[in-house]
């Protein structure tokens, strides 16, 4: 059967896209074929091979099974701002049957999938659903993003909380140094291991681009993995 996780951060620009890659590597390493799904993207350029999202192309490159651009992102827009409202400005609504498709899709190709949201765990899709709701739908455990910086702590634990209510299983999360690491950085962390509800799966140090190799040897998911 199937493993497939969704992950969420704490924010937007929190660094989920690298997570998301060091997961990816990491499952390959513990011998899974392994699969990056990006179902909804906003910020993208036209290229000569037609609009791409920085982001899924990154998972698609860190999938250890060969994907399509659409397979891994089918629902993708130009401008960067909100789903629900570039949706609207562009007249492409976002259907939840089309990402459920996507995703159903990948389970027939590899047998670890990793879904990575946009923004955070409440960002709108629609007027009037969010992504929460369609994790919730697919019935997804979720690994949660920290961008170690100051305000993350209550950040967490409030996406934590959220997860939880929604009866979801919180698997564990990820810090994520997006910044140099400062003078409360230990604190921020030995906290955030007190009252976050999962595990901690490891530190991906400050990197200051998404084609940094092996990030994925900082990330024990052993826990994912059985």
């Amino acid at each position: 059967m199937t493993k497939r996780w969704f992950i969420t951060g704490t924010d937007t620009e929190v660094g989920k896209t690298i997570a998301s890659g060091a997961l990816l590597q990491a499952a390959a390493r513990a011998g899974y074929r392994c699969a990056g799904y990006k179902p909804v993207a906003s910020g993208a350029e036209m290229t000569p091979q037609g609009i791409r999202n920085e982001d899924a192309c990154h998972l698609q490159a860190r999938s250890s099974v060969s994907l399509t651009y659409d397979e891994v992102n089918p629902l993708v827009f130009i401008e960067p701002t909100s789903p629900h409202i570039v949706s609207r400005v562009e007249q492409q609504p976002i259907d939840f049957e089309v990402m459920s498709r996507g995703l159903a899709a990948l389970t027939e190709k590899a047998d670890w999938v990793l879904v990575e949201g946009a923004g955070g765990w409440f960002t709108p899709l629609t007027v009037q659903q969010t992504y929460a709701d369609w994790v919730q739908h697919e019935q997804l455990p979720v690994i949660l993003v920290v961008g170690i910086k100051l305000g993350c702590i209550n950040h967490a634990l409030l996406t934590a909380q959220a997860v939880t209510q929604a009866g979801l299983t919180l698997a564990g999360w990820i810090a994520n140094d997006i910044q140099p690491s400062g003078r409360w950085h230990q604190d921020y962390l030995e906290t955030l291991q007190r009252h976050l509800p999962a595990p901690l799966f490891g530190e991906i140090p400050y990197v200051d681009t998404l084609h940094t190799l092996n990030l994925g040897a900082y990330l024990d998911i052993t826990l994912l993995c059985v």
